[in-house]
């Protein structure tokens, strides 16, 4: 995973051994708190130089933990580049006491069951604890003022409380980003309308899915929105994400005054009990799921969700769709579009991309682009050597070299050296408490909307 991507993020690693500052944590020391889902092991997929190997695991006793340490295990023994993680684990129903108690690291990672996920970054920022957590922090309205608290505790204790966003780093994203950033091409984006939105951005995921290559066993808990969180405020917060990291760049912003919601909806994924035999590996369903069921084997997921809302007046839709499993050759799919006043930027990866994700660059009716396009592409092919474009019937469409493409587990290393290197300046950009905040009100006031409006 030692690909050499051409910014910032990759740089300054070497330095974490010796931490100053102010706000200096000394070496760095890892605490896996509850690891109840597999991203919780895909931080620990490398190794990071600063970083001590050693890993203290707190967790209640049973599969989830197990689970956790049998990914570690195979990633201290493949045969390509294994790692050398060391797990010192407690299981045990007072295992949130025990960590409190022992301090054994200084930043906690948390990759787990969603409703406990609020209350334990509430709990470890108090403590004084460095928080790298998974998405999303926060699933409902309720629990939203126990997430400001938190930022605001962690303000005032040095701390820093970051969430997981691997999606700034898949290299189509990365490319939209910087082509939408060039005016003389894209122009400046349009306002767009609730049915023809600036910004559009659609994410298709599946239950049934092959991860560090053997197939996926979720918990039984994934599939209960009263733990897992429902689709609206799940996967749409990295797509919430993008739309505020793509079109205001390391701007702040506030919820309180930027965010208009037009419209939210909500819908099921409907899952046999022999599907869902296949990726829990139990018999039959829990008893906390039995609320869900109908007709006796069909479960009924909401996994599914759309949000139409304005950021600072630009329209944008976010959607979350949850299929069982790919089709055959595929996996999950992320369609984009930011609308230009002079080309849109586009990101297909469907079966005519062979579900790799490709962007495409398309002039709005009336504008040439070529002669932008030559202007401009110096200044991405410094930011990111070796892209090029190929002109097709309808545009361009953008050719990336293959050592760009990491895959998605890859950027869950990325996050991690990000945030080590936050952790060396001892904060964050000025913009990402806001911008956190921005978001996981919007997901989860989409989801008081979508079922206000259901009801109707």
């Amino acid at each position: 995973m030692k690909i050499a991507f051409p910014i910032a993020l990759t740089i300054g690693v070497a330095l974490l051994v010796a931490f100053r500052g102010p706000n200096a944590i000394g070496p760095i020391k890892l605490i896996t708190l509850d690891p109840g889902h597999f991203h919780a092991a895909l931080v620990q997929k490398s190794m990071y130089e600063g970083v001590d190997p050693k890993v203290h695991v707190y967790a209640p006793d049973g599969p989830d933990v197990q689970m956790h340490l049998d990914r570690i295990r195979t990633y201290n023994t493949r045969s390509d580049k294994p790692t050398n993680w060391q797990e010192e684990v407690y299981r045990g129903p007072d295992f949130m006491a025990k960590m409190m108690a022992e301090r054994a690291g200084n930043v906690v990672v948390m990759a787990g069951n969603n409703q406990l996920k609020t209350d334990y970054i509430h709990q470890a920022v108090g403590a004084g604890f460095n928080v790298l957590a998974d998405k999303p922090m926060v699933i409902n309205g309720s629990e939203f003022g126990k997430l400001q608290e938190s930022f605001a505790t962690a303000a005032k204790k040095n701390v820093l409380l970051y969430d997981i966003m691997t999606e700034r780093y898949e290299i189509t994203t990365m490319l939209q980003r910087a082509f939408s950033r060039q005016a003389s091409l894209f122009g400046t984006l349009e306002k767009g309308t609730p049915e023809n939105p600036a910004v559009t951005k659609e994410s298709v995921h599946h239950f049934y899915k092959n991860v560090s290559g053997s197939i996926l066993t979720r918990p039984a808990w994934f599939m209960d929105v009263a733990q897992q969180g429902e689709g609206i405020v799940d996967v749409t917060t990295h797509l919430v994400d993008l739309v505020q990291w793509e079109c205001f760049p390391n701007q702040t912003l506030d919820y309180r005054k930027d965010v208009r919601l037009t419209s939210a909806r909500r819908w099921t994924t409907d899952m046999r009990l022999s599907q869902f035999k296949a990726i829990t590996k139990l018999p039959a369903f829990p008893d906390y799921l039995k609320k869900d069921v109908v007709q006796d084997s069909v479960l009924r997921v909401y996994s599914n969700g759309e949000i139409n809302y304005q950021l600072r007046g630009i329209h944008a839709k976010v959607s979350v769709i949850w299929a069982y499993a790919a089709p055959a050759g595929g996996g999950d799919t992320h369609y984009s579009i930011m609308r230009g006043t002079k080309a849109n930027l586009i990101i297909r990866q469907g079966a005519e991309q062979q579900y790799k994700p490709t962007l495409y660059i398309e002039p709005v009716a009336g504008n040439k682009l070529e002669t932008s396009l030559k202007d401009v592409l110096p200044a991405i092919q410094r930011e990111f050597p070796g892209v090029d474009i190929k002109q097709t019937a309808t545009g361009w469409i953008v050719n990336v070299p293959e050592h760009y493409n990491e895959g998605h587990e890859a950027h869950f290393g990325r996050v991690m050296q990000n945030y080590l290197t936050y952790l060396k300046a001892g904060k964050l950009p000025a913009w990402e408490v806001p911008n956190m905040l921005t978001k996981y009100y919007t997901t989860t006031q989409a989801l008081a909307l979508a079922k206000k409006s259901q009801v109707r």
